[in-house]
């Protein structure tokens, strides 16, 4: 399967080598590793978050188009609800964590983040993964009654440093055509 995302076409089964056995040390790092990024972010600990992040970062998440079942390869567009770099990240999180004018933020919404389904795969890279997961987030602001939830597939890169796994792409495949979230200032 194939994924348009702006120019850029990521074709992950063509990147992908052996996959890495459930509960084997690689694969209980990268599930560390994803449980702490989903804990650094739902305890909005943005900046050590940010550290997470490779410097040559793709971050994206097309919108997802409704197709007839014959076109359901191609249910994602070239638009984005994001399309982020390293730069762009670094500053969306200085805006969140240092100004007082990121209003989309302030209050902070509160958020949870579950990570499941998470499948590893070494690449011709050493050092380097691909990585699939289920994303399912709930959001409450203010004093809402309700929650908004959200459920994606994410399909990383994740390279191992001197410093630990770093986060090199990440594209996020939303289930939502229509996002009936406001103020999408979190990060998935």
């Amino acid at each position: 399967m194939s994924v348009t995302v702006a120019t850029v076409t990521y074709t992950r089964e063509d990147q992908r080598r052996g996959e890495v056995p459930y509960g084997s040390p690689v694969y209980n790092s990268i599930m560390g590793f994803l449980i702490r990024e989903a804990r650094l972010l739902d305890h909005r600990d943005i900046k050590a978050w940010g550290e997470l992040l490779a410097e040559d970062l793709e971050y994206k998440a097309p919108v997802r188009i409704t197709r007839r079942v014959q076109k359901f390869s191609e249910e994602f567009g070239t638009m984005g609800h994001f399309d982020d770099d390293y730069n762009s990240m670094m500053l969306r999180i200085t805006r969140l964590i240092t100004t007082t004018n990121a209003w989309s933020e302030d209050p902070a919404s509160r958020v949870r983040r579950f990570i499941s389904n998470v499948t590893v795969w070494e690449t011709d890279v050493p050092d380097e993964y691909e990585v699939s997961s289920y994303l399912f987030l709930t959001r409450n602001r203010a004093e809402a009654k309700d929650y908004k939830q959200l459920s994606a597939e994410r399909n990383d890169r994740l390279r191992m440093t001197k410093d630990g796994f770093k986060i090199a792409r990440r594209s996020i495949m939303l289930d939502q055509v229509v996002l009936g979230m406001p103020n999408f200032a979190i990060f998935l």
